[in-house]
């Protein structure tokens, strides 16, 4: 049974899929000939647990900007496009944003990692066939491997499922000897394909252990299953892959349609899976003591706003808070420190500034990314409701120049021109997002009993200590905005004094707040939003927003809104739950997803991405509206297109519409 490296290759070749001309080394297991073999990977518990490792590699790095496409591949974020400073050319990959502008083709495919997830999955196929002969391991703990592969093998499927829509499954992965009938295999239907990845994780959950130390935090556990189950039966109930109708045409060389139609009691059978799916996960989550995170572990001597605000940065960057249910440890960590270190202002002090509130431009930071102004303008207002429907607001100029008070001198700088944009938001506002005029805390070695000077101040216009640092290709604000929240408050400087040494948390992959949304969304799909499990939709959403500090959906929307009662219809708690999941989980590659799900990209991209003049340093000229670039999105975008490699070599498969 000796296979060499040659072996690794070939049989993922056989879906006919992509060419590969390396790999990296395969078991990482070679013995005393040189010669590495499937014997020899499983001949103990040592080296098999390094086959295991393996397997886990290809997890996805999600909030790895370089290929991420949930990061500059959507509408969140803007690159410094055109930058020209050397230290921070390399520090931003354009692959993504190119996505988000359109360029991508059937022969230049943006996060293809299509090849990559098959070759995943013929791994946890290797590990599942041989890990049974390793003498040297409990069955126990074989048995747990197994489930560990299975869970990854259904994970590689479904990222694959979510960019091309119906791929080809592999239930078994082919002998290497499989003759050329065997190998050129075709697309399943999408129900067959999420079916597929359902019952894997079926399979697996049993098996897996509640928990484990921290030593091992990464792997994969009943709660992580529970929840990925949850989210792939809510992808699979979406209306992108639930019944679309615009790729009813998608059939291939055998007649079969790879997007059957669907009754509407056929799409809400779906959505009801889900719902239930989604609450077995929460049973299973709250078993495991995996609950809301709320500051408990911040123990300075604070306010209360600025103990909310370190607790609402902190569901993300806080790392393996409570909330946290699973955290992405193959992400590699110099990618994330990276990314920490390109999204802020420039807001490193100098210790020797004898005023402390003033941010001092040291280049530790580098603004070489933004948050365009439609993402501000989702955010709710401090009562609950998006701007539009906030009767207090109706008919304001949002960005019209006033002069802040003192009355949020924790939030905003006293005595400052603004925009009413930027005054009487949520708080989640101020904890995701910096902007001109803001404050923001991080980087102090003691957080007690802080006054509001103790708060950097952020100067964003030309000539400030934030502006930018010359034209408009090099470091500062790209579009006024940034995304304070990815930023750990926990971040100091190192000893220089002027560079950062970053605070390290794994991606925040699914968290609870995630998985009661996505519980919330399935049982207004399935029910309405008064139906049987009304009273737990609403709790769910509530307890959310109670952490939060704003008011419950009834109360804000029947107190502050121009639209009482927008609850009760089923249409107006899909508008208010995806508002919900846009803001709550914004900057943590869940709105790229999200929008696809729902078939809302294409709506949401012809908003276009603006910002301010940056560039200018005068008020009345740095808050004008500007237009960074349009970002196109045609029907053929919800789904990657496969490439001609694989189209020329497997004459089975058929490619997406539009490409």
């Amino acid at each position: 049974m000796k296979r060499n490296h040659l072996f690794k290759i070939l049989a993922s070749a056989f879906i006919g899929l992509t060419a590969f001309t390396s790999c990296n080394d395969y078991l990482n297991v070679v013995p005393d000939d040189g010669n590495p073999t499937i014997e020899n990977a499983f001949h103990l518990r040592s080296t098999a647990i390094r086959f295991l490792g393996t397997c886990y590699s290809f997890i996805p790095t999600t909030g790895n900007s370089y290929n991420d496409p949930g990061l500059l591949g959507g509408d969140e974020f803007c690159d410094l496009w055109g930058r020209v400073v050397t230290n921070t050319a390399e520090r931003v990959p354009a692959t993504m944003t190119n996505m988000a502008r359109g360029y991508m083709t059937s022969s230049k495919i943006y996060a293809d990692d299509w090849g990559s997830m098959y070759i995943g999955i013929r791994d946890c196929d290797i590990l599942m066939q041989n890990v049974k002969d390793v003498p040297d391991m409990e069955e126990t703990e074989k048995t747990q491997w197994i489930a560990e592969a299975k869970f990854l093998k259904a994970l590689f499927h479904f990222e694959l499922i979510r960019k091309w829509g119906p791929i080809p499954i592999t239930r078994e992965s082919q002998n290497i000897d499989a003759g050329i009938s065997n190998v050129r295999v075709y697309r399943d239907p999408i129900d067959s394909c999420f079916n597929y990845v359902l019952q894997l994780l079926d399979e697996a959950e049993p098996n897996l252990p509640k928990s484990v130390d921290l030593s091992q935090y990464g792997r994969i556990t009943q709660p992580i299953c529970a929840a990925f189950r949850a989210r792939v039966a809510c992808f699979a109930a979406s209306p992108l892959f639930n019944g679309n109708e615009d790729m009813a045409k998608l059939v291939d060389n055998r007649g079969v349609k790879l997007f059957p139609e669907k009754t509407e009691e056929q799409k809400r059978e779906r959505w009801e899976y889900a719902m239930t799916a989604c609450k077995h996960a929460i049973d299973v989550c709250h078993e495991a003591n995996i609950k809301l995170y709320h500051g408990d572990d911040i123990s300075y001597r604070m306010n209360d706003t600025l103990k909310t605000d370190l607790t609402l940065r902190g569901v993300m960057t806080t790392r393996w808070n409570s909330e946290i249910i699973w955290g992405n440890t193959q992400t590699p960590k110099s990618m994330l420190n990276s990314w920490q270190m390109i999204t802020p202002p420039n807001i490193q002090y100098s210790i020797s500034d004898p005023d402390r509130s003033k941010f001092v431009g040291q280049l530790s930071c580098y603004s070489c990314v933004g948050v365009p102004l439609k993402i501000a303008e989702e955010f709710y207002t401090k009562h609950g409701v998006p701007i539009r429907y906030d009767k207090e607001r109706l008919g304001q100029n949002e960005l019209e120049i006033v002069l802040t008070d003192s009355t949020d001198k924790f939030r905003l700088q006293p005595n400052y021109p603004n925009i009413k944009l930027n005054i009487d938001r949520e708080p989640r506002y101020y904890a995701f997002l910096g902007f001109d005029g803001c404050k923001w805390l991080g980087g102090l070695t003691n957080y007690n009993d802080l006054k509001s000077n103790d708060v950097y101040d952020v100067e964003c216009r030309l000539g400030q200590s934030q502006g930018k640092t010359g034209n408009s290709t090099e470091t500062g604000p790209v579009t006024g905005y940034f995304a304070k929240k990815m930023y750990a408050y926990q971040n100091r400087l190192a000893g220089n004094n002027t560079n950062m040494a970053v605070y390290y948390y794994p991606w925040p992959e699914m968290r609870l707040s995630d998985l009661y949304l996505l519980y919330a969304e399935s049982i207004n799909e399935a029910e309405g939003p008064n139906g049987a499990h009304s009273n737990e939709m609403f709790a769910y959403i509530d307890s959310i927003r109670s952490r939060a500090h704003i008011p419950d959906v009834k109360t804000a929307w029947d107190k502050y809104s121009t639209n009482p009662g927008y609850y009760n219809t089923q249409t107006g708690m899909r508008s208010i739950i995806h508002a919900e999941r846009l803001i709550e989980l914004s900057f943590e590659s869940q709105r790229f997803w999200d929008l696809r799900r729902w078939k809302e990209a294409a709506e949401e991209y012809a908003k276009g991405m603006y910002g301010f003049t940056v560039t200018a340093s005068l008020p009345e000229e740095y808050y004008r509206k500007v237009q960074i670039f349009n970002q196109p999105f045609l029907q053929k975008d919800y789904f990657w297109p496969i490439s001609r490699y694989n189209l020329e070599h497997n004459s089975n498969l058929v490619q997406n519409p539009g490409w």
